[in-house]
């Protein structure tokens, strides 16, 4: 199965040397759940839209230091495209900054929050577990690096989990059980390594030095990064099975 990396946003500079960039700690992410699977990638940021919907099987958003509503050329078309691959029957997967803007390019909305930074691990309430979340925890705890939130959903969006925080951190669209797309808005591609840097590097620029501090703190926890790989590669294959049997 090839999955088409929607490369929104680009690692820090600094950081490159020792965590590369999105695409591989994605592959990383869900390869040893999906060994099938392989990728390739768009440089959306930089105005790279695929042709068709049909250039793979399944298309995967990254996040990005960008708002859905920023002025820029290629939010857009970008929308656009996501809801031609919806239509084309490609499973769409969103994290953080895709999960906001499929939210937006099928009918919700998505704000800078009032609520500020979310940053470390933070938790989630598990509120539905379809078949392709078998065996999901009440909670799980993954990563969070986001100001912007999703505040409103489609019509056919289902929570899948929830926080004080973060009301709709994780959702799926269409039939739930059967879902054509599903979204996150925390980092399961990011581990504690990487958020500690990226945080060292925001802290008192773009974090407040008061909130950093805690955040730190919660990085040494574990995680449900893999849980998050199974669900995914999960909901990909059946999706695919859906297709070759139409």
């Amino acid at each position: 199965m090839l999955v088409g990396i929607l490369e929104t946003g680009k690692v820090i500079d600094a950081l490159i040397p020792r965590h590369g960039e999105y695409p591989p700690m994605f592959a990383d992410l869900l390869g040893p759940a999906g060994p099938e699977l392989r990728f390739r990638s768009y440089a959306t940021e930089d105005g790279e839209i695929p042709a068709r919907p049909t250039e793979c099987d399944a298309w995967l958003i990254t996040g990005s230091k960008h708002g859905v509503y920023d002025d820029l050329p290629w939010i857009e078309p970008l929308k656009a495209f996501l809801r031609a691959a919806r239509a084309a029957g490609r499973p769409i997967v969103g994290i953080c900054f895709g999960h906001q803007i499929l939210a937006e390019a099928l009918g919700g909305q998505a704000v800078k929050s009032d609520k500020g930074w979310g940053v470390g691990v933070h938790d989630y309430q598990v509120t539905r577990r379809p078949g392709w979340m078998a065996g999901a925890p009440e909670t799980i705890a993954i990563h969070a690096f986001h100001q912007d939130q999703v505040i409103a959903i489609p019509e056919d969006a289902t929570v899948l989990a929830q926080s004080p925080f973060c009301d709709y951190a994780m959702l799926a669209y269409g039939d739930p059980e059967a879902p054509d797309a599903i979204s996150i808005q925390p980092h399961p591609e990011f581990n504690a390594d990487y958020t500690r840097d990226l945080l060292d590097l925001r802290a008192g620029v773009a974090i407040p030095v008061d909130l950093a501090a805690p955040a730190r703190e919660t990085l040494d926890r574990p995680v449900h990064q893999q849980d998050f790989a199974r669900w995914c590669v999960s909901f990909l294959r059946a999706a695919a099975a859906r297709r070759n049997a139409a």
